[in-house]
């Protein structure tokens, strides 16, 4: 920002203020993996953007997955990666690399990192207080889990705390066994128990496209009715079309307003947040409040 004058600084702070109002005391929910995660710099660009939030005011509830670092592990101990569908197939080992590497490697670099910028976070898992209960989603998939119920309560405690809860995807089942959870949908039933004022989706894409080769054609806004359309016209069609899902999937559970947007931006959280043009796909509810980022 050498280029920007004191003035325009102040400017682009004074434009943020109705932004900042809006989020301050309300809780977001932060999904995030992919490319922002496995890249360095942007990991923390990203940790920047939450402890930012967070100091003026924003509750952060960070969710997080990890598959680039569970591919790696089981690749370094010759344990084959397989999928159906998206979905991780998990048998016995493979879950004790997943809880391994999610409720600790990744989740504590997280929380790490997040103090080292100033920040106060504290890391969860599934598993702690059972927050999030599941039961098996397939025998095919084997540990993979479909989430019955979601208890928020210690995560409400540690924001009223100050603390940014930064959780990784596990679940349990009534016997007591740890599933893998997709953090799509974890992301989104999180958001939905804690009446998220809004969730953010990070992909390494813009958002949906209504021509996936042209990324100018960016869908800026979408209703639940609107995506049902898209998808039957084949516009959200593949590996968006989870995504999508765990998007409406939040709407309907009560959170104002979800957003897909490109991790892989710099400070891509910021731009959709306080900013008047936004950067990715919103989704809401009805057509009244299309176009309404503020």
């Amino acid at each position: 920002m050498a280029s920007v004058t004191n003035a325009q600084k102040a400017q682009i702070l004074t434009n943020a203020l109705p932004y900042i109002k809006k989020y301050s005391g309300k809780i977001v929910v932060v999904k995030y993996g992919g490319n922002a995660m496995v890249n360095e710099d942007l990991k923390k660009a990203v940790m920047g953007d939450i402890v930012l939030l967070n100091l003026i005011g924003v509750k952060v509830v960070l969710v997080h997955g990890g598959g680039p670092h569970i591919k790696e592990v089981l690749d370094k101990i010759g344990m084959e990666s397989k999928f159906i569908d998206g979905l991780r197939v998990t048998d016995g080992p493979t879950m004790k690399v997943v809880q391994m590497v999610l409720a600790g490697q990744v989740n504590k670099d997280l929380v790490n990192l997040i103090g080292s910028i100033g920040g106060k976070a504290i890391g969860l898992c599934g598993l702690d207080d059972q927050m999030i209960k599941v039961r098996q989603q397939s025998e095919e998939l084997g540990y993979v889990g479909k989430i019955t119920s979601v208890d928020v309560s210690i995560i409400r405690d540690n924001l009223d705390k100050g603390y940014i809860p930064v959780i990784s995807t596990i679940g349990t089942d009534t016997e007591g066994q740890a599933y893998n959870i997709n953090a799509d949908t974890a992301a989104a039933e999180i958001a939905g128990a804690l009446n998220a004022e809004c969730m953010l989706s990070m992909t390494n894409i813009d958002g949906v496209l209504r021509d996936q080769h042209d990324p100018d054609s960016l869908i800026t806004d979408i209703t639940l009715e609107q995506a049902d359309a898209l998808k039957q016209e084949g516009i959200i069609a593949g590996g968006m079309i989870p995504k999508v899902k765990c998007c409406t999937d939040a709407i309907r559970a009560g959170v104002k307003r979800v957003f897909i947007i490109n991790g892989t931006v710099p400070h891509a959280i910021l731009i959709e947040l306080l900013t008047e043009e936004g950067l990715g796909t919103m989704f809401v509810s009805h057509s009244s409040e299309v176009g309404k980022r503020k």
